[in-house]
Parts: structure tokens; C-alpha cells; sequence
């Protein structure tokens, strides 16, 4: 049972958590909570701040985190002698990435390695207060801290997990409290070089956390408990009048995530897919709501489309080089570019002389324009949106792309992607006009 931040972003939320869990205590929980909303941000704020040099405003920001998590404490834990013990933790907690500040100021350096080891603070936070409120309420619970069986390679930042060591490592940490009759509650995100180094997966992580202790422990369901009813026909900012998807299948999910629906880590599915373990995603507000389920395989309804989601800001280059007329290796020199820059790429289309790709991270962009500039003529395009349609079996199913480009006649669009996935159709359009299309597709097939 994973809770992201907004589930537990004060002592009503983590209330609510503590009555969800108690309706699966016969069901062996798990649970994997994410830092309290924002703390994350703020984290990352007072490591840029010292780095920066003002070490009087990174020790104000600490302070403040200090006091908001101090508040939830005393709303939730009413034994005044174990307030005193969770607040001495805190203390502790608090006291040590004091001291982590205090060397990147004196260094003016902030590494990955750094970054990781204060972000991980605020789930270190959320899951020990988390520990306390669950044992007031006479649920018995084991505070685990994850680093103890979640291993991962050294890139401490966006750190990729060692799966075969984890799933070694998680049962023998975690099967002797959980068979004691005992609750478990562990953080997301965090995890641990095996050398003992503290690294983090990527932002949202923690949903890609509980599935990989789903896979570890051969879990019966992975639930990801956040704020919204489910996985949407599309993003509720843009258009008010979204359905909630009852059933989706792996793919199709894996796909959403990967090109834009912020239900889930785009990670997510991965180590569900390995066990066939079901992934239900649940409103920690609205409890009662049903979520949607995430399976291998469903009975599909009348609405091949599941959904319409997008990147709102992505570039689009536009490589061309005549020399490569029936000549090989082409693409082979682009993408090793790409490759030397660690950027990937999401969208491609190709003709003999002609690749246009498109990307959601321009981090390395000039220096990839000038490797691919030795070679061919490079064009950039900015302020662009990439859209994506997705639904079961969409490659085979006549007429839908007339359908969708038809009711789209009076927009611009290029780099129209069918064929490379069977349940997915992809395309550019200009970014000012992205939710004028969205709305327009939504009304179309779910209105």
C-alpha cells in the first residue's frame, strides 16, 4: 500500500491512512509512504540555498520543516511520553541534515550524492511519525527503514534498482514482522548502494518502490493510494468532464505514464509485469471509490480509447543530410549522439535522407546540435506539445486514425506516429493549442 504525499500531508490525512490500513490487516500490509507533500521541493530548495551560500536561510528552511512535522506529531500521538520520544527522532533526523548542510555550504558544492541524502529526509520523516500514530491507534507496526533490502546501482539520483539482491534481501527483512502479525511501514523513493550510500530513485519513485516490494514479497495487489479517483480518459486540468477508466491493461497503463499522465511513475508497471501482480490505484480522500485496476489482461468494453494524454513541453529537431542517400549508418551516427549525451528520445519519424525526433529533456540540446551539425543540417522547433491516444489494439482497428485527424482538420499537426505501437497513436502539435486538441479529442470519443 503505497501513500504519496498529498495522502499524508498533515495528521487528518495520515488519520485517514491509519483507517484505510486497518480495513487490510488481514491482508499482510505493507506500507510505503512518500514524504509529506512538498517537503521534497523544500528539501531540494535548502541544498540549492547552501550551496549558494546563505546558510542562515538553508537553517531557517530546516527549522521550518522541523516545525511542520513537529505540528502533525502532536495532532496525532496524544501519549505524551512517546511525543517526547518521536520528537527527540526528529530531533535527530533534523540534526544530522543540519550537519549535511552545513558541508555543502562550507564546500559550495552539491553533488548527486548530497542531494540524495537530504531528499531522503522527508520520507525518513513521514514513515517514523507514520510508525508512532499507527501504534497509538493499537495497530502493531515495525518501522523498516527501506536502505536495510532496497539496492540499487550508484547513479544516486535516478538510481536503477538491483532486483535479483532486493528480491533476496526483502523477505528476510520483511516476512518475520509481517507473519508476527505486525503492520510494516517503509518509505518510498529512498534506497541504498549496497555499500551503504544513500540514493533515490527518480522524482515520484516511491510508486515504483511499493511495486518492487510487490515483486520481492509476491504480493496479492500493489495498491497506490494518492489524490485523484483513478486513472482518467484525460488530464482533469484541461478538461472538466473526465471519466474514470474502470479496468486498463499493463501496456496500456506503462504507456500512459511514459507519455505524460502524472497517476503514476512511468516505472511503475515494470516489476508488477514480472509477477503478474494486479496494480490498483485508489483516492486515499474517497476511500470508497472502486480506483481502476491495473491487469495483464481485460474484457474490453465498447471504448477501445482509453485515454488522451500528453507533454506539454517538448522540442522537436529536424535532422537532415542528402549524403546519406542509399547510404547506411545514418541512423546509427544519430543516436550515438544521443547515446554519448545520455538524453532519450520519445517520438521519431524517418524518411532515406530525413529523422525528425522529439524530446522532453533539452538539457544537453546544444551540444547535441553541434554533434549532429558535423554531419547534417539541424532544426529546432520549440514550444511544441506531443499528444498521445491510447487504447487496446489501435494499430488494427479501421478508421481511427481517420477519425482522430478528421475532427482535428483545423489544427497543425506533424510527426504522426501509428504502427510502432499497437496501442498507441502520437503526434505533435503547437504547444498553444494543446488544450484546444485535448478538449476536441476527449469530446469526440468520450463526450
Amino acid at each position: 500500500m503505497k501513500f504519496g504525499g498529498t495522502s499524508v500531508q498533515d495528521a487528518e490525512a495520515m488519520a485517514r491512512v491509519i483507517s484505510i490500513v486497518k480495513t487490510r490487516l488481514k491482508r499482510k500490509p505493507v506500507v510505503v509512504s512518500s514524504a509529506t507533500a512538498k517537503t521534497t521541493d523544500t528539501l531540494l530548495n535548502c541544498c540549492r540555498t547552501a550551496a549558494e551560500g546563505n546558510y542562515e536561510k538553508a537553517t531557517d528552511i530546516i527549522r521550518q520543516i522541523k516545525d511542520r512535522h513537529i505540528k502533525i506529531s502532536s495532532e496525532l500521538i496524544k501519549d505524551e511520553a512517546k511525543l517526547e520520544e518521536l520528537k527527540v527522532k526528529i530531533k535527530d533526523l533534523l540534526d544530522g541534515l543540519r550537519d549535511i548542510i552545513k558541508g555543502i555550504y562550507l564546500l559550495s558544492e552539491l553533488s548527486e550524492r548530497s542531494i540524495a541524502k537530504v531528499a531522503s529526509h522527508g520520507e525518513l520523516l513521514s514513515t517514523l511519525i507514520l510508525s508512532y500514530a499507527f501504534n497509538e491507534s493499537g495497530i502493531k507496526t515495525e518501522y523498516v527503514d527501506a536502505r536495510d533490502f532496497m539496492y540499487t546501482n550508484k547513479d544516486f539520483s535516478n538510481a536503477e534498482p538491483l532486483f535479483d539482491v532486493i528480491c533476496s534481501k526483502a523477505p528476510v527483512r520483511l516476512d518475520k514482522i509481517l507473519n508476527s502479525g505486525k503492520v510494516v511501514v517503509t518509505q518510498g523513493f529512498i534506497a541504498s548502494t549496497q555499500d551503504g550510500i544513500t540514493t533515490t530513485f527518480s522524482r515520484g519513485g516511491s510508486d515504483y518502490s511499493a511495486s518492487i516490494i510487490g515483486m520481492a514479497m509476491n504480493a496479492e495487489e500493489v495498491e497506490i493510494w494518492t489524490d485523484v479517483d483513478g486513472i482518467l480518459t484525460a488530464d482533469p486540468m484541461i478538461v472538466e468532464e473526465t471519466k474514470i477508466i474502470d479496468e486498463i491493461t499493463f501496456k496500456e497503463a506503462a504507456e500512459l505514464a511514459f507519455f505524460g499522465a502524472k497517476v503514476l511513475h512511468p516505472s511503475t508497471i515494470i516489476p508488477a509485469v514480472e509477477k503478474n501482480i494486479p496494480v490498483r490505484v485508489l483516492n486515499s480522500h474517497y476511500p470508497e471509490r472502486k480506483g481502476t485496476l491495473i491487469k495483464k489482461s481485460i474484457n474490453e468494453k465498447d471504448s477501445f480509447i482509453k485515454s488522451i494524454t500528453s507533454k506539454k513541453e517538448i522540442t522537436v529537431l529536424n535532422i537532415y543530410s542528402p549524403k546519406m542517400l542509399l547510404a547506411h549508418g545514418f541512423l546509427k551516427k544519430i543516436f550515438e549522439v544521443f547515446d554519448k549525451h545520455k538524453t532519450s528520445v520519445d517520438v521519431i519519424t524517418t524518411s532515406e535522407v530525413n529523422v525528425s525526433l522529439t524530446l522532453d529533456n533539452d538539457e544537453s540540446i546544444e551540444g547535441i546540435i553541434k554533434e549532429l551539425s558535423e554531419f547534417s543540417e539541424v532544426n529546432v522547433d520549440r514550444d511544441k506539445s506531443l499528444v498521445c491516444i491510447v487504447g487496446s489494439n489501435l494499430k488494427y482497428i479501421p478508421g481511427v486514425a481517420k477519425k482522430v485527424f478528421q475532427v482535428l482538420g483545423e489544427f497543425n499537426i506533424t510527426m504522426i506516429s501509428q504502427g510502432a505501437s499497437v496501442i498507441n497513436i502520437s503526434f505533435v502539435v503547437d504547444r498553444d493549442k494543446l488544450n484546444d486538441v485535448i478538449k476536441t479529442l476527449h469530446k469526440e470519443f468520450f463526450g
